[in-house]
Protein backbone atom coordinates (compact mmCIF):
# COMPACT_ATOMS: atom_id res chain seq x y z
CA UNK A 1 0.00 0.00 0.00
CA UNK A 2 2.97 2.16 0.69
CA UNK A 3 4.13 1.60 -2.51
CA UNK A 4 1.24 2.52 -4.42
CA UNK A 5 0.53 5.65 -2.50
CA UNK A 6 4.18 6.95 -3.31
CA UNK A 7 3.75 6.00 -6.70
CA UNK A 8 0.78 7.97 -6.96
CA UNK A 9 2.25 11.08 -5.35
CA UNK A 10 4.89 10.68 -7.04
CA UNK A 11 2.86 10.80 -10.58
CA UNK A 12 1.23 14.04 -9.25
CA UNK A 13 4.27 15.75 -8.70
CA UNK A 14 5.23 15.08 -11.98
CA UNK A 15 2.32 16.20 -13.57
CA UNK A 16 1.97 19.42 -11.60
CA UNK A 17 5.92 19.91 -12.52
CA UNK A 18 4.48 19.09 -16.62
CA UNK A 19 1.84 20.97 -16.17
CA UNK A 20 3.78 23.64 -14.75
CA UNK A 21 6.40 24.05 -17.30
CA UNK A 22 3.63 23.64 -20.36
CA UNK A 23 1.36 26.93 -18.72
CA UNK A 24 5.10 29.17 -18.30
CA UNK A 25 6.38 28.02 -21.14
CA UNK A 26 3.99 29.69 -23.73
CA UNK A 27 5.49 32.93 -22.08
CA UNK A 28 9.19 32.26 -20.97
CA UNK A 29 9.97 30.71 -24.57
CA UNK A 30 10.38 35.10 -24.85
CA UNK A 31 13.36 35.24 -23.26
CA UNK A 32 16.04 34.25 -25.12
CA UNK A 33 15.91 38.23 -27.18
CA UNK A 34 16.46 39.36 -23.17
CA UNK A 35 19.01 37.27 -22.05
CA UNK A 36 21.15 36.38 -25.29
CA UNK A 37 24.14 38.37 -26.40
CA UNK A 38 23.27 41.02 -29.06
CA UNK A 39 23.36 39.16 -32.70
CA UNK A 40 25.62 42.11 -34.06
CA UNK A 41 27.19 45.12 -32.82
CA UNK A 42 25.27 47.80 -33.11
CA UNK A 43 28.52 50.44 -33.18
CA UNK A 44 29.48 48.81 -35.94
CA UNK A 45 26.10 49.11 -37.63
CA UNK A 46 25.33 52.91 -36.72
CA UNK A 47 29.37 54.19 -37.60
CA UNK A 48 29.07 52.30 -41.12
CA UNK A 49 25.85 53.42 -41.63
CA UNK A 50 25.58 56.85 -44.01
CA UNK A 51 24.24 60.03 -42.06
CA UNK A 52 21.80 61.09 -44.49
CA UNK A 53 19.14 59.12 -46.18
CA UNK A 54 17.54 59.60 -49.06
CA UNK A 55 13.96 58.76 -48.81
CA UNK A 56 11.88 58.73 -45.46
CA UNK A 57 10.34 54.99 -45.09
CA UNK A 58 6.09 54.53 -44.68
CA UNK A 59 5.26 56.06 -41.01
CA UNK A 60 2.63 53.04 -39.39
CA UNK A 61 -0.71 54.62 -37.97
CA UNK A 62 -0.13 55.43 -34.59
CA UNK A 63 -1.22 53.37 -31.55
CA UNK A 64 -2.83 54.39 -28.34
CA UNK A 65 -3.19 53.60 -25.05
CA UNK A 66 -6.55 54.99 -24.12
CA UNK A 67 -9.89 53.92 -25.28
CA UNK A 68 -11.36 57.08 -26.65
CA UNK A 69 -7.92 59.06 -27.45
CA UNK A 70 -8.10 62.03 -29.52
CA UNK A 71 -6.09 62.16 -33.06
CA UNK A 72 -2.32 62.09 -31.76
CA UNK A 73 -0.07 64.87 -33.41
CA UNK A 74 1.39 64.67 -36.85
CA UNK A 75 4.68 62.31 -36.93
CA UNK A 76 7.91 62.66 -38.35
CA UNK A 77 8.32 60.21 -41.28
CA UNK A 78 10.79 57.28 -40.40
CA UNK A 79 14.29 57.19 -41.76
CA UNK A 80 17.12 54.69 -41.08
CA UNK A 81 19.89 55.04 -39.16
CA UNK A 82 21.77 52.18 -39.52
CA UNK A 83 19.36 49.35 -38.12
CA UNK A 84 17.56 51.58 -36.03
CA UNK A 85 14.68 53.86 -37.48
CA UNK A 86 14.27 57.30 -36.03
CA UNK A 87 12.48 60.29 -36.89
CA UNK A 88 13.27 62.32 -40.25
CA UNK A 89 15.32 65.35 -38.81
CA UNK A 90 17.26 63.89 -36.27
CA UNK A 91 20.47 62.56 -36.02
CA UNK A 92 21.49 59.75 -34.07
CA UNK A 93 25.12 58.28 -33.46
CA UNK A 94 27.38 56.34 -30.77
CA UNK A 95 28.55 58.32 -28.06
CA UNK A 96 30.10 56.07 -25.70
CA UNK A 97 30.72 52.20 -26.30
CA UNK A 98 32.40 49.26 -24.43
CA UNK A 99 30.70 49.93 -21.05
CA UNK A 100 29.46 47.09 -20.09
CA UNK A 101 25.65 48.18 -18.73
CA UNK A 102 25.01 51.56 -18.08
CA UNK A 103 21.79 52.62 -16.45
CA UNK A 104 21.32 55.81 -15.17
CA UNK A 105 22.74 59.00 -16.54
CA UNK A 106 23.18 62.39 -15.14
CA UNK A 107 25.39 65.41 -15.42
CA UNK A 108 27.21 67.36 -13.52
CA UNK A 109 27.91 71.22 -13.16
CA UNK A 110 30.25 71.42 -16.23
CA UNK A 111 27.74 69.53 -17.98
CA UNK A 112 29.82 66.12 -18.37
CA UNK A 113 27.80 63.03 -18.58
CA UNK A 114 27.92 60.25 -15.74
CA UNK A 115 26.84 57.15 -15.79
CA UNK A 116 26.24 54.05 -13.83
CA UNK A 117 27.53 50.93 -14.34
CA UNK A 118 25.75 48.28 -11.28
CA UNK A 119 27.87 45.33 -13.00
CA UNK A 120 31.08 46.50 -12.12
CA UNK A 121 30.36 48.70 -9.42
CA UNK A 122 31.28 52.06 -10.45
CA UNK A 123 29.98 55.49 -11.76
CA UNK A 124 31.75 56.91 -14.46
CA UNK A 125 32.36 60.07 -16.27
CA UNK A 126 32.44 60.09 -20.48
CA UNK A 127 34.59 62.93 -21.56
CA UNK A 128 33.83 64.45 -24.82
CA UNK A 129 36.84 66.70 -25.08
CA UNK A 130 36.65 68.53 -28.24
CA UNK A 131 32.75 68.52 -28.69
CA UNK A 132 32.37 66.25 -31.44
CA UNK A 133 29.73 63.88 -30.25
CA UNK A 134 31.71 61.50 -28.94
CA UNK A 135 33.29 60.31 -25.85
CA UNK A 136 37.14 60.16 -25.68
CA UNK A 137 37.50 59.01 -22.58
CA UNK A 138 35.73 57.12 -20.06
CA UNK A 139 37.24 57.78 -16.44
CA UNK A 140 36.15 56.16 -13.08
CA UNK A 141 34.39 58.52 -10.66
CA UNK A 142 33.73 55.92 -7.77
CA UNK A 143 34.05 52.42 -7.73
CA UNK A 144 33.61 49.31 -5.38
CA UNK A 145 29.91 50.02 -4.97
CA UNK A 146 27.05 47.75 -4.52
CA UNK A 147 25.80 47.58 -7.55
CA UNK A 148 25.12 51.42 -8.08
CA UNK A 149 22.07 52.87 -10.23
CA UNK A 150 20.12 55.99 -9.11
CA UNK A 151 22.89 58.92 -9.54
CA UNK A 152 22.07 62.47 -8.78
CA UNK A 153 24.96 65.53 -8.54
CA UNK A 154 23.40 68.80 -6.56
CA UNK A 155 25.54 72.35 -6.08
CA UNK A 156 25.15 74.62 -3.62
CA UNK A 157 27.98 76.41 -5.38
CA UNK A 158 29.40 75.68 -8.49
CA UNK A 159 32.50 74.64 -6.81
CA UNK A 160 31.12 72.70 -3.90
CA UNK A 161 29.15 69.81 -5.13
CA UNK A 162 27.77 66.50 -3.39
CA UNK A 163 27.20 63.23 -5.99
CA UNK A 164 24.12 60.61 -4.53
CA UNK A 165 24.09 57.17 -5.15
CA UNK A 166 21.55 54.79 -5.05
CA UNK A 167 23.17 51.52 -3.94
CA UNK A 168 21.04 48.40 -3.65
CA UNK A 169 20.96 48.51 -0.41
CA UNK A 170 21.86 52.08 0.71
CA UNK A 171 21.88 55.85 -0.48
CA UNK A 172 25.07 57.30 -0.23
CA UNK A 173 26.92 60.91 -0.30
CA UNK A 174 30.25 61.79 -2.01
CA UNK A 175 32.03 64.76 -2.28
CA UNK A 176 32.01 65.72 -6.03
CA UNK A 177 35.07 67.26 -7.61
CA UNK A 178 33.78 68.44 -10.39
CA UNK A 179 37.74 69.52 -12.23
CA UNK A 180 38.94 66.06 -11.27
CA UNK A 181 35.58 64.20 -11.50
CA UNK A 182 36.38 62.22 -8.70
CA UNK A 183 33.85 61.15 -5.79
CA UNK A 184 35.50 61.17 -2.36
CA UNK A 185 34.23 61.32 1.48
CA UNK A 186 31.39 58.74 1.41
CA UNK A 187 28.89 59.33 4.03
CA UNK A 188 26.00 56.60 3.84
CA UNK A 189 22.12 58.55 4.75
CA UNK A 190 20.71 55.63 4.83
CA UNK A 191 19.97 52.02 4.82
CA UNK A 192 17.64 50.30 2.33
CA UNK A 193 15.90 46.83 2.20
CA UNK A 194 17.41 43.92 -0.32
CA UNK A 195 17.54 40.86 -1.41
CA UNK A 196 15.17 38.68 -3.64
CA UNK A 197 13.98 40.69 -6.51
CA UNK A 198 14.27 44.07 -8.28
CA UNK A 199 17.35 45.25 -6.72
CA UNK A 200 17.39 48.71 -8.82
CA UNK A 201 17.09 51.80 -6.93
CA UNK A 202 16.83 55.52 -8.29
CA UNK A 203 16.74 58.86 -7.19
CA UNK A 204 14.77 61.82 -7.58
CA UNK A 205 15.42 65.00 -5.88
CA UNK A 206 12.21 66.49 -3.88
CA UNK A 207 12.49 69.90 -1.79
CA UNK A 208 15.71 69.26 0.59
CA UNK A 209 15.24 65.60 0.52
CA UNK A 210 15.81 62.48 -1.83
CA UNK A 211 12.66 60.20 -3.31
CA UNK A 212 14.25 56.04 -3.80
CA UNK A 213 12.22 54.16 -5.81
CA UNK A 214 12.25 50.45 -3.75
CA UNK A 215 10.87 47.54 -6.00
CA UNK A 216 8.99 44.62 -4.58
CA UNK A 217 11.18 41.70 -3.39
CA UNK A 218 8.68 39.26 -5.20
CA UNK A 219 6.62 39.04 -8.43
CA UNK A 220 3.61 38.99 -6.59
CA UNK A 221 3.18 38.65 -2.64
CA UNK A 222 2.17 40.44 1.17
CA UNK A 223 5.56 41.56 1.68
CA UNK A 224 6.85 41.44 5.05
CA UNK A 225 8.89 44.21 4.84
CA UNK A 226 6.22 47.59 4.90
CA UNK A 227 9.37 49.69 2.82
CA UNK A 228 9.45 47.23 -0.19
CA UNK A 229 7.01 48.21 -3.16
CA UNK A 230 7.28 52.15 -2.50
CA UNK A 231 8.88 55.11 -3.18
CA UNK A 232 10.46 56.51 -0.02
CA UNK A 233 11.72 60.53 1.02
CA UNK A 234 14.90 60.28 3.05
CA UNK A 235 16.18 63.48 4.32
CA UNK A 236 19.53 64.36 3.51
CA UNK A 237 20.48 65.81 6.55
CA UNK A 238 19.51 63.20 8.86
CA UNK A 239 18.89 59.92 7.12
CA UNK A 240 15.36 59.81 8.22
CA UNK A 241 13.13 57.63 6.04
CA UNK A 242 9.81 57.35 5.72
CA UNK A 243 7.33 56.06 2.68
CA UNK A 244 6.08 58.81 -0.19
CA UNK A 245 3.83 56.08 -1.81
CA UNK A 246 3.01 52.80 -1.97
CA UNK A 247 1.38 50.07 -3.93
CA UNK A 248 4.09 50.33 -6.57
CA UNK A 249 5.87 46.87 -7.46
CA UNK A 250 8.92 47.93 -9.06
CA UNK A 251 8.40 52.13 -9.98
CA UNK A 252 12.38 51.85 -11.27
CA UNK A 253 12.78 55.78 -12.71
CA UNK A 254 11.04 58.91 -12.12
CA UNK A 255 11.05 62.64 -13.51
CA UNK A 256 9.45 66.02 -12.72
CA UNK A 257 6.48 66.73 -15.63
CA UNK A 258 7.85 70.31 -16.40
CA UNK A 259 4.31 72.00 -16.67
CA UNK A 260 2.53 70.55 -13.64
CA UNK A 261 5.42 69.78 -11.09
CA UNK A 262 4.13 66.25 -10.56
CA UNK A 263 6.14 63.80 -10.06
CA UNK A 264 5.59 60.67 -12.80
CA UNK A 265 6.92 57.41 -12.58
CA UNK A 266 7.04 54.02 -14.62
CA UNK A 267 5.70 50.96 -13.41
CA UNK A 268 6.08 46.88 -14.03
CA UNK A 269 3.55 45.18 -13.64
CA UNK A 270 3.48 41.22 -12.31
CA UNK A 271 4.64 38.50 -14.20
CA UNK A 272 2.67 35.02 -14.83
CA UNK A 273 -1.01 36.60 -15.46
CA UNK A 274 -0.19 35.91 -19.85
CA UNK A 275 1.04 37.50 -22.54
CA UNK A 276 -1.61 40.77 -22.16
CA UNK A 277 -2.34 41.11 -18.42
CA UNK A 278 -1.80 43.30 -16.19
CA UNK A 279 -0.48 46.30 -18.31
CA UNK A 280 2.71 47.91 -17.09
CA UNK A 281 2.18 51.34 -15.88
CA UNK A 282 2.42 55.35 -16.13
CA UNK A 283 2.12 56.68 -12.86
CA UNK A 284 0.95 60.73 -11.09
CA UNK A 285 2.94 59.86 -7.94
CA UNK A 286 0.88 62.06 -4.90
CA UNK A 287 2.61 61.54 -1.47
CA UNK A 288 0.47 59.46 0.57
CA UNK A 289 -0.61 57.87 -2.69
CA UNK A 290 -1.11 53.53 -2.76
CA UNK A 291 -1.05 52.48 -6.29
CA UNK A 292 -2.71 49.09 -5.90
CA UNK A 293 0.18 46.73 -6.14
CA UNK A 294 0.07 43.75 -5.20
CA UNK A 295 -3.91 43.62 -4.93
CA UNK A 296 -4.96 45.65 -8.03
CA UNK A 297 -3.31 46.92 -11.29
CA UNK A 298 -4.05 49.41 -14.14
CA UNK A 299 -7.23 51.59 -13.42
CA UNK A 300 -8.14 49.44 -10.40
CA UNK A 301 -8.12 45.72 -11.61
CA UNK A 302 -8.70 43.38 -8.96
CA UNK A 303 -5.91 40.65 -9.12
CA UNK A 304 -7.54 37.39 -9.14
CA UNK A 305 -4.99 35.65 -7.27
CA UNK A 306 -6.68 37.83 -4.46
CA UNK A 307 -9.73 36.87 -2.97
CA UNK A 308 -12.17 39.76 -2.93
CA UNK A 309 -14.27 38.50 -0.15
CA UNK A 310 -11.61 38.53 2.47
CA UNK A 311 -12.04 42.19 2.38
CA UNK A 312 -14.75 44.72 3.86
CA UNK A 313 -15.28 46.54 0.99
CA UNK A 314 -13.70 46.54 -2.67
CA UNK A 315 -9.97 47.21 -2.52
CA UNK A 316 -9.44 48.14 -5.95
CA UNK A 317 -11.73 51.57 -5.51
CA UNK A 318 -10.81 55.20 -5.46
CA UNK A 319 -9.89 57.19 -3.44
CA UNK A 320 -8.31 54.37 -1.25
CA UNK A 321 -6.57 52.87 -4.23
CA UNK A 322 -4.98 55.51 -7.06
CA UNK A 323 -5.71 53.76 -10.96
CA UNK A 324 -2.46 54.08 -13.73
CA UNK A 325 -2.51 57.28 -15.68
CA UNK A 326 -1.45 55.77 -18.74
CA UNK A 327 -1.62 51.87 -19.24
CA UNK A 328 1.30 49.86 -21.57
CA UNK A 329 0.82 46.74 -23.38
CA UNK A 330 2.22 44.19 -20.73
CA UNK A 331 5.73 43.08 -20.10
CA UNK A 332 7.17 45.85 -22.18
CA UNK A 333 9.11 47.11 -19.12
CA UNK A 334 8.98 51.20 -19.08
CA UNK A 335 12.44 52.28 -17.45
CA UNK A 336 13.81 55.85 -18.23
CA UNK A 337 11.20 58.66 -18.90
CA UNK A 338 11.96 62.25 -19.68
CA UNK A 339 9.54 64.95 -21.32
CA UNK A 340 10.87 66.68 -23.89
CA UNK A 341 12.39 70.05 -23.48
CA UNK A 342 11.79 73.73 -25.42
CA UNK A 343 14.82 73.35 -27.64
CA UNK A 344 13.52 70.31 -29.72
CA UNK A 345 11.17 71.56 -32.31
CA UNK A 346 7.77 72.69 -31.46
CA UNK A 347 6.05 70.15 -32.24
CA UNK A 348 7.53 67.41 -29.61
CA UNK A 349 6.91 70.41 -26.84
CA UNK A 350 6.35 68.63 -23.53
CA UNK A 351 5.77 65.13 -24.96
CA UNK A 352 6.96 62.28 -22.99
CA UNK A 353 9.68 59.95 -24.41
CA UNK A 354 9.53 56.38 -22.43
CA UNK A 355 12.36 53.30 -23.06
CA UNK A 356 10.74 50.03 -22.48
CA UNK A 357 13.66 48.10 -22.20
CA UNK A 358 11.61 44.99 -23.46
CA UNK A 359 10.39 41.72 -22.24
CA UNK A 360 11.64 38.34 -21.46
CA UNK A 361 8.17 36.70 -20.11
CA UNK A 362 6.06 37.04 -23.57
CA UNK A 363 5.83 34.31 -25.99
CA UNK A 364 5.16 37.07 -28.62
CA UNK A 365 8.37 39.90 -27.48
CA UNK A 366 7.39 43.35 -27.01
CA UNK A 367 8.98 46.38 -26.17
CA UNK A 368 12.34 46.96 -27.14
CA UNK A 369 11.89 50.68 -28.26
CA UNK A 370 11.66 54.39 -26.93
CA UNK A 371 7.93 55.41 -27.58
CA UNK A 372 6.61 59.36 -27.44
CA UNK A 373 3.11 59.90 -25.27
CA UNK A 374 1.69 62.86 -26.70
CA UNK A 375 0.03 65.60 -25.43
CA UNK A 376 -1.60 68.77 -26.19
CA UNK A 377 -1.17 72.51 -25.08
CA UNK A 378 -3.29 71.65 -22.29
CA UNK A 379 -1.66 68.71 -21.17
CA UNK A 380 -4.36 66.34 -22.56
CA UNK A 381 -3.31 62.91 -23.02
CA UNK A 382 -3.72 62.23 -27.15
CA UNK A 383 -1.68 58.71 -27.70
CA UNK A 384 1.56 57.07 -28.16
CA UNK A 385 3.88 56.45 -31.32
CA UNK A 386 6.89 54.66 -31.89
CA UNK A 387 9.87 57.39 -31.69
CA UNK A 388 12.99 54.63 -32.00
CA UNK A 389 12.94 51.02 -32.99
CA UNK A 390 14.72 48.46 -34.47
CA UNK A 391 16.47 47.18 -31.27
CA UNK A 392 14.66 44.29 -32.10
CA UNK A 393 13.34 42.19 -35.76
CA UNK A 394 11.02 40.17 -36.66
CA UNK A 395 12.65 37.00 -35.88
CA UNK A 396 13.11 38.15 -32.41
CA UNK A 397 16.80 39.06 -32.74
CA UNK A 398 18.27 41.81 -30.72
CA UNK A 399 20.52 44.72 -31.09
CA UNK A 400 20.07 46.13 -27.17
CA UNK A 401 17.35 47.19 -24.74
CA UNK A 402 17.07 50.88 -24.34
CA UNK A 403 17.09 52.49 -20.63
CA UNK A 404 17.17 55.33 -19.71
CA UNK A 405 16.98 58.66 -21.83
CA UNK A 406 18.23 62.46 -20.56
CA UNK A 407 18.07 65.76 -22.07
CA UNK A 408 21.88 67.46 -22.31
CA UNK A 409 22.00 71.22 -21.92
CA UNK A 410 23.10 71.01 -25.81
CA UNK A 411 19.76 69.94 -26.79
CA UNK A 412 20.75 66.45 -27.35
CA UNK A 413 18.85 63.41 -25.61
CA UNK A 414 21.37 60.58 -24.45
CA UNK A 415 20.33 57.28 -24.31
CA UNK A 416 21.99 54.25 -22.11
CA UNK A 417 21.45 50.70 -23.75
CA UNK A 418 22.85 47.85 -20.97
CA UNK A 419 22.89 45.20 -23.33
CA UNK A 420 25.07 46.83 -25.72
CA UNK A 421 27.04 48.43 -23.22
CA UNK A 422 26.21 52.23 -25.67
CA UNK A 423 25.51 55.52 -25.20
CA UNK A 424 23.51 57.32 -28.16
CA UNK A 425 23.27 60.56 -28.62
CA UNK A 426 20.16 61.72 -30.46
CA UNK A 427 19.57 65.37 -31.76
CA UNK A 428 17.56 67.48 -34.00
CA UNK A 429 19.13 68.33 -37.06
CA UNK A 430 18.69 71.87 -36.14
CA UNK A 431 20.48 71.98 -33.78
CA UNK A 432 24.53 72.44 -33.16
CA UNK A 433 26.07 68.92 -33.95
Amino acid sequence: MKKIILTTGGILIALAVVGGTIVYWTQLRGIWPAITKPEQDIVRLIEQASTSVSQPEEQATPTTTTATPKPPKQTAPVISQGPLRIPQGFSLSIFAKDLNDPRVLTTDPSNVLLASIPGKGNVVALIDTNNDGKSDETKIVVSGLNAPHGILVQCAQENICKLYVAETDKVSEFTYDAAALTATNKRVIASLPSGGGHSTRTLLPYKNNLLVSIGSSCNVCNENDPNRATIAKIDIGTGKTETFARGLRNAVFMAFNPLTGDIWATEMGRDLLGDNTPPDEINIIKQGGNYGWPICYGKNSHDTEFDKNTYFRNPCMEPFETPSYIDIQAHSAPLGLAFIPNSWPEEYHNDLLVAYHGSWNRSVPTGYKIVRHQFNANGTYEGVTDFITGWIDGEQKTLGRPVDILFHANGAAYISDDKAGVIYRLAPITNKQ
